[in-house]
């Protein structure tokens, strides 16, 4: 069914009530997910983030086709079957490579192969991939093509709405319908353009303007094409306006900063009983103490799980305990009941209650 276009609104324009989302545009399985973070969504990352949403996407962080070709691809690959649904990002531009490393993925387990068309680091760009390759959509969709002659998932591509001074509307166009052309179906866009030169990866992510508006219209341009929104989206009643206009939208640092929106969200687009979240924090110890037992050490599961109490009495606390204990060579679970109890009685009891159902009429009102 399709949906009815509103005059778009911004996100952030005080609104008082959540705006309800298109029926058609609830049920796709690209209309929530967590964007592929470097260094922050691993494995660990993952499983923590699918408790908190049984339906959201999630993304491996980028690993590169040769990597995959030439290096520890089982170490690459790891992941638990508890992740899905789970996508494998790809970066590289050399078709062949990118192919073989699409079969690893699927012969892996892997949901989908998603291709980094959008990464502006240094280090990115000097191996030709990333956001550079918006400058080269031939070459794009040369790769995409030997991707999706390899396996049999979704390809997909994530990329910017432009580069450098090569950000026209028209530009971006071009380069959507060579995706199209290739076979791409879901096309995940930050809706921020990337400066090659003279800004940092950091300053990627903030200083060039935001444009939704520029992704809506691509949609409206391309309405066979799922066009998933990524930027700058860090609440509930942002996540609904956007979903007035594209398929999806893919929250980033946002997220992994206030992990509790997925929670949020999980309740408010799929009406799921989601636990409270010292519950799900309790859901972690079996995956601990396993990671402990092979291994690992809670440093590296813990440091995820910092922003789960934002905004509570307590939080800093919570984040203390951890943050100075979990390097310890002999921490283990004791140290996040301690932080659990860092807390207080007060939060401890409010943050044992599930997700409320506050949301779940406002959705199905006149769906």
């Amino acid at each position: 069914m399709s949906a009815i276009r509103r005059p778009h609104a911004p996100p952030s324009a005080g609104r008082t009530k959540a705006p309800t989302v298109p029926v058609a545009r609830r049920d796709g399985p690209w209309v929530l997910s967590v964007a592929p973070m470097m260094d922050w969504t691993d494995r660990h990352c993952r499983f923590f983030h699918r408790l908190l949403s049984p339906h959201a996407r999630l993304y491996t962080e980028m690993v590169t086709a040769a990597a995959l070709v030439h290096g520890d691809r089982l170490h690459l690959l790891e992941h638990n079957q508890q992740e899905h649904p789970v996508a494998l990002q790809l970066g590289g531009s050399v078709p062949a490579d990118l192919a073989q490393a699409a079969r690893y993925g699927a012969e892996a387990g892997y949901d989908e192969i998603n291709l980094n068309v959008g990464c502006p680091s240094d280090r990115v760009q000097s191996g030709r991939f990333g956001a550079c390759l918006m400058l080269e959509p031939a070459l794009v969709a040369d790769c995409v093509r030997s991707m999706r002659e390899a396996v049999a998932l979704p390809v997909t591509v994530k990329c910017r709405i432009g580069v450098d001074d090569q950000d026209s509307e028209a530009g971006l166009h071009e380069f959507t319908q060579r995706m199209l052309d290739a076979g791409v179906q879901v096309l995940v866009v930050h809706a921020r353009k990337a400066w090659l030169n003279g800004l940092s990866p950091k300053e990627n992510r903030e200083v060039p303007p935001l444009d939704y508006d520029r992704v809506y219209r691509l949609k409206q341009a391309f309405p066979e094409l799922s066009v998933i929104i990524n930027g700058g989206i860090s609440s509930v009643d942002a996540v609904l306006a956007h979903l007035q206009h594209v398929d999806g939208v893919m929250l980033g640092r946002s997220v992994y900063q206030h992990p509790w929106i997925l929670a949020e969200l999980e309740q408010c687009l799929w009406g799921s009983s989601v636990p409270s979240r010292i519950e799900v924090l309790r859901q972690m110890r079996p995956y601990i103490e396993a990671e402990l037992a092979r291994g690992g050490k809670l440093k590296h599961v813990v440091r995820h799980v910092l922003g789960l109490f934002h905004g509570q009495p307590g939080a800093r606390s919570f984040r203390r305990v951890l943050s100075e204990g979990s390097h310890l060579e002999d921490a283990g679970w004791a140290l996040v009941d301690q932080a659990i109890a860092a807390l207080g009685p007060a939060t401890r009891e409010a943050a044992s209650t599930p997700v409320q159902h506050e949301f779940k009429a406002v959705l199905h009102h006149g769906g």
